[in-house]
């Protein structure tokens, strides 16, 4: 559905070369696929969403959703799209704000209240449906702006740091949106700051730094599992024959840490375990996106 096809794109100035915010990008984005863009700031992910958008033309390269161009797209299509800061006036009323999106976005008359009804439902925010956007609280004008996008039926949804300021109970919340909005006829775009929603969420994450894409990581279905990683091991007996089953490992207290694949992972552990070490819990140290999120960005 999306092709980005080696597209770059510089800003320029009136003195000096400008500067390049996107570089030789190459990515497609297919339907029912649901794909994260991850990277420190000032990586490029703005200057991308905006070129997606329409809001910007590539320098160079080509980008087309559904073989046309951005804007043409979203002016014949529309995009939902939930931009990482909202900037409605802040004295219109929550459910006012909606129904006048509702009314840009061509929903016929005698439907947008049902809409607003829905989207003010799918969020929770009834509570705060009378109130002025001034009086709500950061996470709460999030969830106003989550039901903007949640209000038309399209093709491309865009979020741009859609977990920003939400307390644990909605960034869980905001799971279960992503998993009901996913569909076979529609592509989803995230990019956000926080690696592990990504990973829940995505299927493939694309990992960008000075303006270029470093690395595309597949998350979904456990991709990678059998590469070596990085495993913390914790037990309360017998650290040492723990140690002395990976090569490497480093005793931290009660918890060892360690590289092995899953196969290696196992095999030390039951030789520990026969030599009377007592193990309670093993993970990674870190999951495999931010393992390759690490490596991209400081691969320099």
């Amino acid at each position: 559905m999306i092709v980005l096809d080696n597209v770059s794109k510089t800003y320029r100035t009136w003195r000096g070369p400008g500067v390049r915010a996107v570089s030789n990008v190459t990515l497609e984005i297919a339907r029912g696929e649901v794909v994260g863009i991850a990277g420190p700031n000032g990586a490029g992910k703005s200057t991308l969403i905006a070129m997606l958008l329409g809001m910007l033309s590539p320098d160079e390269g080509r980008l087309t959703i559904d073989g046309v161009a951005p804007r043409a797209y979203v002016e014949r299509n529309g995009v939902a799209y939930l931009p990482e800061l909202m900037t409605w006036p802040l004295t219109w009323r929550t459910d006012e704000a909606l129904r006048r999106m509702a009314i840009l976005a061509g929903i016929p008359a005698d439907r947008r209240r049902a809409e607003v009804d829905r989207v003010i439902d799918a969020v929770g925010i009834g509570e705060h449906r009378r109130k002025r956007l001034k009086a709500l609280s950061k996470g709460n004008l999030q969830r106003v702006g989550l039901a903007h996008a949640l209000l038309t039926d399209r093709a491309m949804v865009i979020f741009d740091e859609p977990t920003h300021g939400l307390d644990p109970v909605w960034t869980a919340r905001f799971r279960d949106i992503v998993a009901g909005i996913r569909r076979a006829d529609r592509a989803v775009l995230i990019a956000s700051h926080n690696l592990d929603e990504l990973e829940r969420l995505c299927d493939r994450v694309a990992i960008v730094d000075r303006g270029a894409i470093q690395r595309v990581v597949e998350v979904r279905g456990g991709a990678g599992i059998t590469a070596p990683r990085r495993w913390r091991i914790r037990v309360t007996q017998a650290p040492d024959a723990v140690a002395a089953a990976f090569p490497g490992a480093v005793i931290n207290g009660p918890d060892i840490e360690c590289t092995a694949d899953v196969a290696g992972l196992n095999a030390g552990l039951a030789a520990a375990i026969t030599a009377g070490a007592l193990v309670t819990a093993v993970g990674p140290s870190e999951s495999s996106l931010e393992e390759a999120f690490r490596s991209a960005v400081t691969a320099r």
